[in-house]
């Protein structure tokens, strides 16, 4: 929800603290904090990244992470994945379940600043500026958008922080987003903080499993994709009674290689389409994928889908998947591009 606030006396308390806008730094005192910086720059530093139009150029690694909401878990996983957890002083991200073992608990169990979100839902820009972060990602440009209540990227570049949007992420908009911008993310993750052989080897996995499934269901001949549909469960984000359908985006790409196709991609120019019953009652849907965001039962969901619409041949083989984190931006597509592939196509594996 969109907010105006002014900056407030603890906003310009924190800019006090954070910089040097409030005297008391002398010219060598600046010289001194350029050379402390120089020499502590590590091998493989600096490193500088083009995000969304801004330089950013890093010393060294950064060590006080924070990870903005944005209804993702896409950052925070890659993090997690690539061994950085002890990078994050504050977490927003939770999706409460995941397809990777433990990483749902991995999640609950970082530190989260101990923030009161805004109105916004997300980290308030006195809240931000006072965790002192070095590295602040966000999935859009959205989390640094002033007018919710958030810092802006030039607000943290002034207190001595970068900021990362996430790919696909500059315009806001996800729906040409593909599996290749989770890879970016991840090799963009290693660079800033010198991982890069440890993401080059999850991005070499993740595409060897995606091609060897894809290899198998290439050889499924005469049968044509499947039509899938692909929603959030429990959701509404719209104003017909099915507005978390999938229609554009990763999910496409994921469905491709998986031997399957988006029985609703043609409804909607956005990611999500915003669909009626009888849209949704004409179309033949022959599989299902729920996704759960923070949803103990998405298979229920599932279940009730299948008696409100009988006549889907998904519903009449009980031919549904439930999925979480692996279905969108994040390390861990691979995982979803298999287990979809074997629900579709069973007689490959």
């Amino acid at each position: 929800m969109p907010m105006n606030r002014p900056v407030t006396t603890a906003l310009a308390a924190a800019l006090c603290l954070l910089t040097a806008a409030c005297g008391g730094f002398s010219d060598s005192d600046k010289t001194n904090t350029k050379t402390s910086d120089a020499a502590a720059s590590k091998p493989g530093y600096p490193v500088t990244l083009d995000n969304c139009g801004q330089k950013q150029t890093f010393q060294k690694a950064p060590s006080r992470v924070v990870v903005m909401n944005g209804a993702s878990v896409a950052e925070v996983s890659t993090l997690l994945a690539l061994g950085l957890q002890d990078k994050i002083v504050a977490n927003q991200q939770s999706y409460g379940m995941s397809e990777v073992a433990g990483r749902a608990a991995a999640i609950k169990a970082l530190p989260t600043g101990d923030i009161k979100v805004n109105e916004a839902y997300d980290i308030p820009r006195e809240a931000m500026l006072g965790l002192r972060p070095d590295l602040v990602l966000s999935v859009t440009t959205y989390g640094f958008d002033q007018k919710n209540g958030f810092a802006t990227r030039e607000q943290l570049k002034q207190v001595g922080s970068h900021s990362y949007v996430s790919p696909q992420g500059c315009d806001d908009d996800p729906s040409k987003m593909t599996v290749a911008d989770s890879y970016r993310l991840l090799r963009d993750m290693g660079k800033i903080f010198n991982a890069s052989d440890r993401a080059e080897k999850l991005i070499a996995e993740s595409e060897k499993n995606i091609a060897a499934v894809s290899e198998k269901v290439k050889k499924a001949k005469g049968k044509k994709p499947p039509k899938v549909m692909v929603l959030f469960s429990n959701m509404s984000m719209g104003s017909n009674d099915f507005s978390s359908v999938f229609a554009k985006g990763i999910v496409n790409d994921i469905l491709a290689k998986a031997g399957g196709a988006n029985a609703f991609e043609n409804t909607a120019q956005t990611t999500f389409a915003d669909l009626s019953k009888e849209k949704v009652a004409a179309t033949d849907v022959g599989a299902l994928v729920v996704i759960g965001y923070n949803d103990p039962n998405p298979a229920a969901y599932a279940k009730k889908l299948f008696k409100e619409f009988p006549q889907w041949p998904a519903a009449r083989n009980n031919t549904y998947v439930t999925l979480s984190d692996s279905m969108y931006l994040g390390p861990s597509n691979d995982l979803a591009v298999e287990r979809i592939a074997k629900l579709l196509h069973p007689e490959a594996f």
